[in-house]
């Protein structure tokens, strides 16, 4: 199994939406996959975009039009999306230092719980391929260990667990990520269109999102009235 992994939404600020959401897919082909998105972006996207390495979701040349287009492309892929999302004021204690959040250790629980929706499974490969960020407060190689432990614990003996962190730019699939992320970002934070991009890919999703953390004050809040 090869997942594709993106994010939306900065964990440090507040501001910035009201969600933080990991959007992860597989698919049968990675290469067809790949193939088809990259044709697409050189056929219909403006002629000073066709040939950059990357375009995101978010980039402004985009008109409203196109990006229905695009993500109608997408759903036609053969791409399985599971994701997992936090609402940001949600974030816990143990996430927390001072005035400031852990966002490396954050993003790598979000991160480990999108991709245990994906368990159990009888395949013996799990290789998951995510966008480089910046890990405040963890080595790039402590998260690789953090997520291959937890997934390993979980799968059969002799399983193997590869984690890769590439530069998008060189990755059309996680670049794929990149625009479910995006649309899920807008339906979540109730943006324009929000609702219509997350109706293009409902049939392409396997299930519900995964929300972490949604009853933690009000469960914190609970214990502390009854104590």
């Amino acid at each position: 199994m090869q997942i594709f992994l993106d994010e939306t939404g900065q964990l440090s600020k507040s501001e910035d939406g009201g969600y933080f959401i990991i959007g992860t897919f597989t698919t049968g082909d990675p290469r067809r996959t790949q193939k088809r998105f990259i044709s697409w972006r050189q056929e219909k996207f403006p002629r000073k975009l066709r040939y950059l390495q990357e375009v995101k979701f978010s980039n402004n040349d985009i008109d409203q039009e196109l990006r229905i287009k695009t993500l109608n492309e997408i759903a036609k892929l053969d791409v399985r999306i599971r994701y997992g999302f936090i609402k940001k004021k949600n974030t816990p204690l143990d996430f927390r230092h001072k005035d400031k959040i852990r966002t490396g250790h954050l993003y790598t629980e979000i991160v480990s719980k999108t991709l245990e929706s994906y368990l159990p499974i009888s395949d013996k490969d799990f290789r998951v391929f995510c966008d480089t960020r910046n890990l405040k407060g963890l080595k790039k190689s402590e998260f690789k260990s953090i997520i291959s432990t937890n997934i390993l614990s979980q799968l059969s003996p002799n399983s193997i667990v590869q984690i890769e962190m590439l530069d998008s730019t060189t990755s059309a699939n996680i670049q794929i990520a990149d625009w479910i992320c995006g649309a899920l970002g807008r339906y979540y934070n109730k943006k324009k269109l929000g609702q219509e991009y997350f109706d293009i890919l409902k049939n392409n999703l396997l299930g519900e999102g995964v929300e972490l953390f949604r009853d933690y004050w009000s469960k914190n809040q609970k214990t502390q009235s009854e104590d």
